[in-house]
């Protein structure tokens, strides 16, 4: 029998700071009603904090597992304690054709719920596993998934995996685990045994339904999901929204992290699916983490067959890109995902434009490693800022493309170390060739050279040849100055958050500037700047002459690219309309106020004076 409750208590039971472990059972939601619970131990009392699940159309709560989601009372020796209890969220998806729910608290661990999705698809620990919502967009796995129905659930699948290892637990594994929630139920019952007089009847309600799961291992086959042991930490490992608050350089801690993750996935076998949504300028990277994201880039040279032609091992590659990553900051836009971002662009317009079959490998493998090394070890501020503020990159490249010039620098004293040098068994010409092709690329990326770069392609469009060598190196120039801002041609909800990304860098550097006493890049002051003034005049007299270009060089590329960035700058001149207008009738109110404001005080003036008259009568 559940305990009444006692009499309401205003206070509310605080938090324990000093939990050490968490359980959560998960059953496969076919049969029970409730699926899941947890409980925090604090180090020197017992403190319950159950959640349970209740299906829309249940009964009235008649049992333990039929509470109510607000809160749950338990008796601990002669004290009885309200447990306040997080809102649960109800997940519908499918994986390999079977529907599944998953329920979890809305406080749950990012990482405990990634763990019952991997659980799911039966996945390995490493291997890479994407959500998709109704109209095919990944959605994030993470506590803030938004809870769905039925008609609208979810599609879960593994999009890189180990073939070669079996992933799917046998019986005497599941076995092995229910051992293991056994003698942690054990445990548990012995500290409150010893803290307590009274064993809670929670606990038997623990027990039975732990037993229950065994029966369910041992008749089911197929076990859908489960969820297990984590350590609990102190706080959040969210990184903080404000880049500029967080350390410049990655820890050694969070690199080898990465790398450990990537490696373990380095052999996974990504779907054909995936393959291809990679060659597109559609692909979403924010659903995709760092380590992911250099499987993705392994994938890259794979797939154009560079491994063999350049006889690059893989080994070599691996650590080359581990030290890519290493080297971009925790910057709000050129960073790690912004280096993916623009050589997925390459990557796509590579197969796009079919340049494998018109200009040689060795020069499409230049485009691409330029593409991963072109903002190495970026500041967060530009080239203007170096310059103003004299800094010791301008000083050193004599204010000629500072931050460009420091890119291709760092990325030549990676390449110089013969575990990460992609490169090792190539000729001395063959090097010689790729890094002139390199810094040529990475120079360009410099906007100050745009307009010189765009008219000497403008003039060689109508001729161009593609055995002429100058021909092609001016378009393996436009090709990644394209890829470099290249954000505006993907999907809205892709492109935008890269936008305010952009704009917090801006900021930042304004803000610095005026902090210094230097001059304040008009487009960057936080106080004279909005999303949509910052675009519509880049994307109508720089994004779309540049890509216009190309396309007439390139005329399937204008789908692609042409047409979702004019769709842009619709979109973003509606918005300035918009601000415009709500500015204006800020201004006319403003004004109202001003003109009613003097009126009122000739009022009260008069009724002031009156009241003196009659003062002085």
């Amino acid at each position: 029998m559940v305990p009444s409750p006692p009499e309401e208590r205003k206070e509310k039971l605080p938090r324990p700071r000093d939990s050490k472990r968490r359980l959560l059972l998960v059953t496969t939601g076919r049969e029970r009603k409730t699926k899941s619970f947890s409980i925090r131990l604090p180090g020197k009392s017992v403190q319950f904090i159950i959640t349970f699940a209740i299906l829309p159309g249940t009964a009235p709560p008649t049992a333990l597992e039929e509470l109510p989601l607000t809160a749950a009372w338990l008796r601990t020796g002669k004290d009885s304690k309200k447990l306040t209890m997080s809102t649960t969220k109800i997940i519908y998806f499918v994986v390999d054709g079977r529907p599944e729910q998953a329920e979890f608290p809305g406080d749950c661990p990012a990482q405990d719920v990634k763990e019952v999705f991997r659980a799911a698809a039966e996945a390995g620990p490493y291997d890479i596993l994407k959500l998709y919502n109704t109209k095919g967009n990944i959605i994030n796995i993470s506590p803030k998934l938004e809870s769905n129905t039925r008609q609208t659930q979810y599609k879960l699948e593994v999009v890189a995996a180990d073939c070669k290892a079996n992933s799917l637990a046998t019986r005497q594994q599941r076995l092995n685990l229910y051992q293991i929630i056994v003698r942690r139920l054990q445990a548990l019952e012995k500290k409150i045994l010893v803290e307590s007089a009274d064993m809670p009847s929670i606990v038997y309600e623990m027990r039975s339904r732990v037993e229950s799961f065994r029966e369910k291992l041992e008749s089911v086959e197929h076990l859908s999901w489960l969820g297990l042991f984590k350590e609990l930490t102190e706080g959040t490992n969210k990184p903080s929204p404000f880049y500029h608050k967080r350390s410049l350089r990655k820890t050694k801690e969070e690199c080898q992290q990465v790398m450990e993750n990537y490696l373990q996935m380095s052999n996974l076998e990504v779907t054909e699916e995936v393959r291809q949504y990679l060659k597109t300028p559609t692909f979403d990277n924010w659903q995709w983490e760092d380590a992911e994201i250099m499987v993705l880039l392994q994938l890259m040279y794979v797939d154009l067959d560079f491994m063999s032609k350049f006889n690059i091992e893989m080994e070599v590659l691996q650590q080359f890109l581990f030290e890519v990553y290493r080297h971009y900051n925790n910057i709000p836009f050129h960073n790690f995902k912004h280096c993916f971002c623009v050589t997925q662009m390459m990557y796509g317009l590579i197969w796009l434009t079919d340049l494998q079959n018109k200009m040689e490998d060795i020069d499409i493998l230049t485009m691409l490693t330029s593409a991963i090394c072109h903002d190495l070890d970026h500041p967060g501020y530009n080239n203007a800022y170096q310059i103003n503020a004299r800094t010791e990159l301008a000083l050193r490249y004599n204010d000629i493309s500072p931050l460009e010039n420091h890119h291709c620098s760092v990325a030549f004293k990676i390449l110089e170390k013969s575990e990460n040098n992609i490169f090792r068994n190539l000729t001395t010409e063959q090097f010689k060739r790729i890094r002139e092709g390199m810094i040529k690329c990475v120079l360009a990326t410099d906007m100050a050279r745009h307009n010189e770069i765009l008219n000497q392609f403008r003039s060689i469009v109508p001729v161009f040849d593609f055995n002429n060598k100058n021909h092609k190196d001016v378009l393996t120039m436009i090709i990644i100055k394209v890829s470099d801002i290249s954000n505006e041609a993907r999907p809205m909800d892709v492109a935008e958050p890269w936008l305010d990304c952009l704009l917090q860098e801006f900021f930042n550097q304004s803000d610095m500037e005026k902090l210094e006493g230097l001059p304040v890049s008009p487009f960057m002051d936080r106080d004279k700047v909005t999303k949509p003034s910052s675009q519509t005049g880049f994307i109508r007299f720089v994004l779309l002459p540049l890509f216009i270009e190309l396309a007439n060089l390139f005329p399937n590329l204008e789908q692609h690219i042409i047409d979702p960035v004019r769709k842009a700058l619709d979109y973003y001149t509606e918005m300035e309309k918009a601000l415009e207008k709500e500015k204006l009738n800020r201004t006319g109110s403003s004004q109202s106020d001003k003109i009613v404001k003097p009126l009122e005080q000739q009022k009260e003036s008069k009724q002031m004076g009156s009241k003196l008259s009659q003062r002085k009568l």
